[in-house]
């Protein structure tokens, strides 16, 4: 799948194939979460196209690229689902609609004073794993009051599986609805296209899928892709 871009007609059998998906897993009015790094303009259109009404991006420049050159309308809510640099928010505050990956307190602050009541979820490192983004969980609800007072909307919490067979995200995300319950918010956002059913299963409300939609995600700077790149690190 390396090859031309997926059709319109191909990305909308694949998020029917992956709306049967769900409805297997006993999800009800599950949101999708198209998210389209690495991949062109075309895909933010192809997701329209089939009635995707929520697209993901991770990285700031390639966003806001990638935003510029889309047709399609109306344009699908942005959700940034990547790790965030406090530098990149005043970049990406005209064009996110949710911003999934808050982790911690200055950057609820300086979103807070980009965009003002925006909404945001708060990622949590439900695994435990050093390379994961994501607040500890015995720190979320301290960070869930930090955004309140930064005059954000908290909906929801996000969290990533740990690397491994599907089933042993399992525990993970029980932990994560379990914290979503305790805090009363709406919206739990888990799973991705290897274990959307056990995320789902678990009471996911938005899973955040690319390569079942779009492909094998090709590589930033090989032929034939736009050069959005990759920001550096965070400072």
């Amino acid at each position: 799948m390396n090859g031309p871009p997926a059709t319109p007609s191909t990305v909308a059998e694949r998020y029917e194939a992956l709306r049967g998906r769900i409805a297997s897993a006993g999800g009800r009015g599950v949101t999708v979460i198209a998210v389209t790094k690495a991949f062109g303009p075309w895909a933010i259109d192809a997701a329209a196209a089939c009635g995707i009404a929520d697209i993901g991006e991770n990285y700031a420049q390639e966003c806001v690229a990638k935003l510029a050159e889309a047709s399609a309308a109306p344009m699908p809510r942005v959700h940034f689902v990547g790790r965030l640099q406090r530098n990149k928010v005043r970049m990406l505050a005209s064009c996110v609609d949710v911003w999934q990956t808050v982790d911690r307190v200055e950057l609820a602050r300086e979103i807070g004073r980009r965009a003002p009541g925006a909404e945001v979820m708060i990622q949590v490192n439900i695994s435990g794993e050093v390379t994961k983004a994501g607040c500890a969980p015995g720190d979320t609800e301290s960070l869930a009051s930090a955004t309140g007072d930064a005059g954000l909307r908290l909906v929801g919490l996000m969290g990533i599986g740990p690397l491994g067979p599907p089933a042993e995200a399992r525990d993970a995300f029980r932990r994560l609805r379990r914290l979503v319950d305790s805090l009363g918010l709406p919206h739990c956002s888990m799973g991705m296209t290897d274990d959307l059913e056990v995320a789902v299963a678990e009471g996911a409300t938005m899973v955040r899928v690319g390569t079942s939609l779009f492909g094998v995600r090709p590589r930033h700077g090989s032929r034939g892709v736009p050069q959005y790149g990759a920001p550096p690190g965070d400072r």
